[in-house]
């Protein structure tokens, strides 16, 4: 049997946010979601000024992403804050992102490392799903979600995925909008006879998953589309520009 795999812990750990208008994002869970790795993973408090230290950052940012990492001393953690702009392409992306199945042993667990190994961003190749035996856990940027029978399934954070706001965000909007939601264990065959596949992050928000070892996915579709509506007045967000048909692409009428 594989050993478990094993972060760098020197390296760090961190936490990425969305700003939107000049505000971040879910600070409060992204806060808190930091705070508990940090006593977990180092003994250590989060520090109290951090959250306004990310409010001054973001507050000149129209759309963008801050990127807020503690890293262990000698004398303690220190802390780096970088901020960068995003292309407004790139939260909630059209384009649906190929998953590649990778065997990882209990997970990555659920801390947000520096050390990235095996799962890297998908940005122009086929990206990492993290597999323990046949179970399905989580893509290495982002969380996993299925639709069968106009339900919303998803692993459960037991410990070996990174529980996303994201992630807690969309099951909070599913039990407002009244939609069945079920933390469960997603394996291949289940996501290949889903009617819709989709990825949660914190930055991208709702990305279609559109293959899985090279057999077809079917992405996204009305439920996550209903989410994504929901998520973007959350995340205080334009409208998705409306969707054309396949015939209005290809310049025919359209009925």
């Amino acid at each position: 049997m594989a050993d478990r795999w094993q972060p760098d812990r020197s390296r760090g750990v961190f936490e990425t946010l969305l700003a939107v208008g000049g505000e971040p994002v879910e600070l409060g869970a992204h806060l808190s979601r930091l705070a508990r790795t940090l006593r977990a993973v180092y003994a250590q408090d989060l520090p109290p000024q951090a959250g306004e230290e990310l409010r001054d950052v973001a507050k000149d940012i129209p759309l963008g992403r801050l990127r807020l990492t503690f890293v262990p001393g000698a004398d303690g953690l220190r802390h780096d804050l970088i901020a960068g702009k995003v292309v407004p392409e790139a939260v909630f992306p059209s384009q649906g992102v190929s998953l590649r199945s990778h065997p990882v042993p209990g997970g990555h667990g659920s801390h947000k490392w520096v050390d990235r190994r095996g799962m890297e961003h998908p940005d122009g190749g086929p990206g990492q799903l993290i597999r323990d035996g046949d179970e399905l856990l989580e893509a290495g940027w982002a969380n996993l979600f299925a639709v069968r029978e106009e339900t919303l399934w998803t692993p459960p954070a037991d410990g070996r995925i990174l529980p996303g706001i994201a992630r807690s965000a969309l099951l909070e909007i599913a039990a407002e909008e009244g939609i069945p939601a079920s933390e469960s264990p997603l394996r291949a065959q289940d996501l290949y006879k889903a009617e819709e596949v989709f990825l949660t992050n914190s930055v991208r928000g709702i990305e279609p998953a559109t293959s899985l070892d090279g057999t077809e996915l079917p992405g996204c579709g009305p439920l996550s589309r209903r989410l994504e509506a929901a998520l973007r007045r959350r995340w205080r967000l334009p409208e998705a520009p409306r969707a054309f048909s396949n015939a209005q692409k290809a310049g025919r009428p359209a009925h």
